[in-house]
């Protein structure tokens, strides 16, 4: 198992930017596929972003061109740069790892889950 723990979330206003990062330790990351989910009140868990070990990166078509996804297996570290951001982002966004060299959309296939961090955009 890895433990993940994200940060970097907070309050900002409707087109500003802000970068998460979750941690990994237990096991290295480097064959692990990795991703961001969001969570917003009343809502399912949805997917944002993922990538796998060899840099291959999918969006949802919400953030395509606004979030970059990134990962430094070096310091065992997952980000998450959002740009541009709007009310609709507003959620808990959360860090998720998969032991496989595919990126999966379901988070039913991810057994690693960090706890979380709040984005609230303002408008």
């Amino acid at each position: 198992q890895v433990q993940l723990v994200e940060s970097g979330g907070g309050l900002v206003q409707a087109g500003g930017s802000l970068r998460l990062s979750c941690a990994a330790s237990g096991r290295t990351i480097s064959r692990y596929a990795m991703a961001w989910f969001r969570q917003a009140p009343g809502k399912e868990r949805e997917f944002v972003a993922a990538i796998n070990w060899t840099g291959g990166r999918k969006y949802a078509d919400s953030v395509k061109g606004r979030f970059t996804i990134s990962r430094d297996d070096a310091k065992n570290m997952l980000y998450l740069q959002m740009n541009s951001l709007k009310p609709e982002d507003t959620a808990v966004h959360y860090c998720a790892a998969d032991p496989s060299p595919i990126t999966y959309v379901n988070p039913a296939h991810y057994n690693n889950w960090g706890r979380g961090t709040q984005v609230t955009v303002s408008s």
